[in-house]
């Protein structure tokens, strides 16, 4: 019987119901596979065993026949694929508890898996984007805060842009159609900041004359 841990959610992805006035453009999670290879570094990892490998067989070639050396590479092999597997488990959790939402007024990040989060990030409060596509498509639509909006980088890991540590951003990690969606975002965020703000005077005392 399969189980829902965020069942509890009114809106899928967000802790509450979204106000009145505001309404979801798009949703979507991070790719798995790109999330294991760019984040994880999964082929960084599956060539490291690979060389450690043939490392392995050309030492043993020295003093064993060549099939009796080739049995010697299997046990990096499978420490190889063990350990590529436990890579790939952890980005298939990653990416299924993440869950990333655009609505007219914000950019919503449930991300976590062990510890669950959402942030919250009103346009008002985006001064920048940049957007990285890959081959297929998929990409990394990261933001840049102003003022005094700060966010952990560990915490977040692996949902923000590499490397940027001492200003950390978050970003939408991994995402299919990445162009589609920077193009929801752009449309949105220049919407949500052009619009007219109106704000409440104070009331000024008028002397009689």
């Amino acid at each position: 019987m399969s189980h829902d841990d965020f069942a509890f959610e009114p809106v899928r992805g967000l802790p509450e119901a979204l106000p009145k006035g505001e309404h979801i453009l798009w949703q979507g999670n991070p790719d798995p596979w790109r999330l294991a290879c760019e984040a994880l570094k999964l082929r960084w990892i599956a060539g490291y065993f690979a060389v450690l490998t043939v490392w392995r067989v050309a030492v043993s070639m020295d003093t064993a026949p060549l099939g009796e050396a080739l049995m010697h590479g299997v046990p990096f092999v499978l420490a190889g694929l063990l350990a590529c597997a436990l890579v790939y488990v952890v980005a298939m959790v990653q990416a299924r508890s993440a869950v990333y939402t655009l609505t007219n007024k914000r950019v919503a990040m449930r991300i976590g898996a062990a510890l669950t989060m959402t942030l919250n990030l009103p346009y008002t409060q985006i001064g920048n984007a940049s957007l990285e596509t890959r081959r297929g498509g998929t990409g990394t639509l990261a933001f840049e805060l102003i003022g005094e909006s700060r966010i952990s980088y560990l915490m977040s890991w692996p949902h923000v842009r590499p490397w940027h540590t001492a200003r950390c951003q978050p970003a939408l990690r991994c995402i299919p159609d990445a162009a589609k969606v920077a193009a929801i975002f752009a449309d949105a965020a220049e919407a949500r900041v052009s619009e007219p703000r109106i704000e409440r005077a104070t009331p000024v005392a008028v002397a009689a004359e």
